[in-house]
């Protein structure tokens, strides 16, 4: 399976062929936690479900529903098999880079996707903590989302031009931002000439 000159890796296709762990309806999962990121209209949105261990605060269980491409799919997929077994803690700071791994590798373009898994499911953690009154262990960025399709923070913008991008064609090669419905385009420029500005007086 390729496009344009890039190829998606055996298990990439294998996650997206047989998806594990799909939840077909919320109903039917007696779960303890969700959280949910991407947008619709842009063609990628992930729901991430977990049950949870009390004592140990472990994941004992994980279930998606997912709306996007291949890549997608596949990410979230992997994904709800790694979390088994770890505790919030170890599932929260799993990087996009831990799920596109287990993947062998994602096309540039789609990398993403693995991001959007991430942050649902650090979403589901956080949601867990709020709803049994355990405040004090919620990470919460505080930044502001300038990419509401690929959950893109201004945080992420300053670290692209703190890192070397000096056009908005740098920063969307960076950051993927801007590269599915586009509408941030002008906000996401002004950032960044805002970061470059501060940190070098251009």
């Amino acid at each position: 399976m390729s496009a344009g000159g890039w190829i998606y890796s055996d298990k990439v296709k294998d996650h997206f062929m047989n998806p594990r762990n799909v939840l077909a309806n919320e109903n039917d999962f007696d779960y303890d936690a969700k959280g949910m990121t991407g947008n619709i209209k842009c063609g990628d949105q992930m729901i991430v479900y977990i049950a949870v261990n009390k004592e140990k605060l472990e994941i004992i269980d994980c279930k998606w529903q997912t709306y996007g491409c291949a890549s997608a799919i596949a990410s979230t997929s992997v994904l709800s098999e790694m979390v088994k077994g770890m505790t919030l803690d170890q599932a929260f700071n799993l990087t996009p880079k831990d799920i596109a791994g287990q993947l062998d590798g994602l096309p540039d373009n789609k990398v993403h996707c693995s991001v959007l898994g991430d942050k649902a499911l650090r979403q589901a953690i956080n949601n867990y903590y709020f709803k049994n009154g355990m405040d004090d262990r919620v990470v919460e960025e505080e930044a502001k989302i300038i990419c509401e399709c690929l959950g893109i923070t201004d945080h992420e913008i300053e670290e692209a031009v703190l890192e070397g991008a000096r056009t908005f064609y740098d920063l969307q090669e960076m950051t993927k931002i801007s590269t599915s419905c586009g509408e941030c385009r002008q906000d996401a420029t002004v950032v960044m000439q805002d970061y470059l500005t501060k940190h070098f007086d251009e």
